[in-house]
């Protein structure tokens, strides 16, 4: 069954549309990590911060994900600025990732899919593989994309280096921490957010990896319901737990490779 003759037995279209409830999750979910680890390594206790920086650097990487697709339930401005702003925060151009992502749901698993080239590595291979995966998303933005996307991109990454200048000129000790920890973070992006999900699955690349399990799915805010965003990528992450419990419903008999 391909592509097109799953997304026709599966009602989603209703999923797309958010509450005033979900809205606000949904824009606001990454802030209380955000506030917790930075407030924990202001007062010196770094160690107790990192599980909190992890949750906030996957919530914001939710929170964009989300604005790649328009799902965040808000107008284009708000959404820009939801963009910008976690592009500060994790110091990486968030519209140069969404160019990617746009192209790796267009070419998935392809030769033009420049996010997509760890899932075909080993996994070693693609956390070593991950500074030039960061580096390349940038690059191929400069190289491939419009007008708008690299003006964008250019202005993020100057809001960045401000950012990081202010903070080591400084020597502002719990931001210096903050900017290490999320460069840890994009370093690792090429692992986690792309051969986790896509390993092993090149004969069908719309059909990605998925997670089941209620607690696996809570500590990872849904962010592995990767084979259901594939399919049906409008509908905002809030909602994928629901739209798996559909396609389980509609199709028992699908081969779901899970993701851990």
């Amino acid at each position: 069954m391909n592509h097109l003759e799953l997304t026709k037995k599966v009602e989603w279209k209703d999923l797309k549309k958010l509450s005033v409830k979900e809205m606000l999750i949904e824009n606001n979910i990454s802030l209380p990590w955000f506030f917790i680890s930075l407030f924990l390594a202001y007062k010196g206790y770094y160690w107790a911060a990192l599980p909190f920086s992890g949750f906030y650097f996957l919530t914001a990487l939710r929170q964009v994900h989300n604005g790649f697709h328009n799902s965040l339930g808000t107008g284009k401005f708000l959404t820009w600025l939801s963009m910008y702003l976690n592009s500060i925060s994790m110091v990486t151009s968030i519209h140069a990732v969404k160019f990617n992502h746009i192209r790796h749901h267009k070419y998935c698993l392809s030769e033009e899919d420049y996010e997509g080239k760890s899932a075909s590595m080993k996994w070693y291979e693609a956390i070593l593989y991950g500074p030039k995966h960061i580096f390349l998303i940038h690059w191929i933005t400069f190289k491939l994309a419009n007008k708008n996307y690299k003006k964008n991109m250019i202005f993020e990454l100057i809001s960045i280096s401000v950012f990081v200048f202010v903070a080591f000129y400084f020597k502002i000790d719990f931001l210096i921490y903050h900017i290490l920890i999320m460069f840890f973070g994009e370093f690792l992006m090429a692992f986690f957010a792309v051969w986790t999900v896509h390993h092993d699955t090149h004969e069908n690349p719309n059909i990605a990896r998925t997670q089941r399990g209620f607690w696996k799915n809570k500590l990872t805010f849904s962010m592995f319901y990767h084979m259901e965003h594939h399919l049906f990528p409008a509908v905002p992450t809030i909602k994928l737990p629901e739209l798996a419990e559909r396609i389980d419903k509609v199709l028992p008999e699908l081969n779901k490779k899970q993701t851990f």
